[in-house]
């Protein structure tokens, strides 16, 4: 195991990590939504509504599949070498630096063995790396969106991310699932992860997890209302694995299919024109007095040490098609129509920010 930290000294025990395993399998029994998958061309949105008076969580784009994280994934089936040799330069840099928790644990069920090859934490991303041998051919999506995932037995209450393969052959593939959570996330916990295969199958991992240290926090608190969205932009961190940006929108709509706030990207380039590459994901929301309140942390490749300022561009990205199910407190799916058309765009102003050195 590699790691930037020193050892737990409350590792938990076997019988501990064991009991953790199985509230991982009851909380996974009670989940209520449903596995979604993503195509090029649609983009399918989950609601899931709660009971609770005058809030109703809604977890937008979560564990979706995304064709352009399988093209970053390792064609080596090497244990620790799934970052090692992905396109994502964040990825890499965690591996040489020693960043990563190597796992190695493997698990057969119906003759496939999957493999928890390793872990990174930074900021509130967490990055899974699996390889996937099989003795039979497998479909394509035979995964659907990717695993489910427990942060000391109990599942977040907003979380989004994304999921990826790259099908080395028929019976083999690497896997990087990359998964956001925008609650506060403690510095280490026990991570429970959950695989589901196409015919029924479960794959059960639990490993502990500590975050990374060298990570550099800027306070932001940049704010600005344009067209009835309101942005506040609170925080920049800075690690060697990567950039993320931290932010919240409110806006007086209560159809989340209007709504604009969950499609807010940012554009950062710093002081010389250089854009810095940002791997985004979806954001979490909820509907609080007739505002639609979203929050997501935003992520970008590592900076280099000369940077000294960056200038950042919220902008709007109105979705070329889509639809969703809402799913109510009993469990009843609804379908939801694709509304796309009739978001209106926002012209945000760019805003810049120090970097200390």
């Amino acid at each position: 195991m590699k790691k930037s930290h020193e050892p737990f000294d409350d590792f938990p025990k076997e019988q501990v990590r064991s009991a953790i395993r199985s509230g991982i399998i009851r909380a996974e029994e009670q989940i209520t939504t449903p596995h979604i998958k993503k195509n090029n061309a649609k983009r399918k949105l989950v609601y899931a509504f709660c009971s609770v008076a005058a809030v109703i969580a809604i977890l937008v784009g979560s564990s979706y599949f995304s064709p352009a994280l399988a093209s970053s994934l390792s064609q080596i089936p090497i244990i620790g070498s799934i970052f090692a040799n992905s396109d994502l330069i964040g990825l890499q840099q965690a591996q040489k630096k020693g960043l990563t928790n190597e796992i190695g644990e493997t698990q057969t069920v119906n003759g496939i063995a999957v493999t928890l090859d390793e872990i990174l934490y930074d900021q509130n991303n967490i990055t899974v790396g699996l390889y996937i041998e099989s003795e039979k051919e497998l479909d394509e999506l035979y995964f659907g969106a990717g695993m489910d995932f427990t942060i000391d037995g109990n599942f977040p209450s907003g979380s989004t991310g994304s999921y990826g393969e790259n099908i080395l052959s028929p019976t083999t593939r690497t896997a990087i699932q990359e998964i956001n959570v925008t609650e506060e996330m403690p510095e280490n916990f026990e991570l429970g992860l959950i695989l589901h295969g196409e015919n029924g199958e479960k794959w059960y991992f639990s490993t502990p997890v500590q975050k990374i240290t060298d990570i550099n926090k800027i306070a932001v608190n940049h704010s600005q209302s344009v067209d009835g969205v309101d942005l506040k932009v609170s925080e920049l961190s800075i690690s060697p694995t990567g950039l993320s940006l931290s932010y919240e929108s409110s806006e007086d709509e209560t159809d989340f299919e209007l709504s604009r706030g969950g499609n807010i990207e940012f554009k950062v380039v710093d002081q010389d024109g250089n854009e810095i590459t940002g791997h985004s994901g979806g954001a979490s929301g909820e509907l609080v007095k007739n505002k639609i309140v979203f929050k997501s942390n935003k992520h970008f490749d590592p900076i280099d040490s000369n940077v000294s300022e960056l200038t950042i561009t919220p902008y709007v990205v109105i979705p070329s098609g889509g639809g969703g199910v809402e799913v109510d407190e009993n469990g009843n799916e609804k379908e939801l129509e694709y509304k796309g058309d009739m978001i209106q765009p926002v012209e945000f102003e760019s805003f810049k920010v120090r970097i200390p050195q």
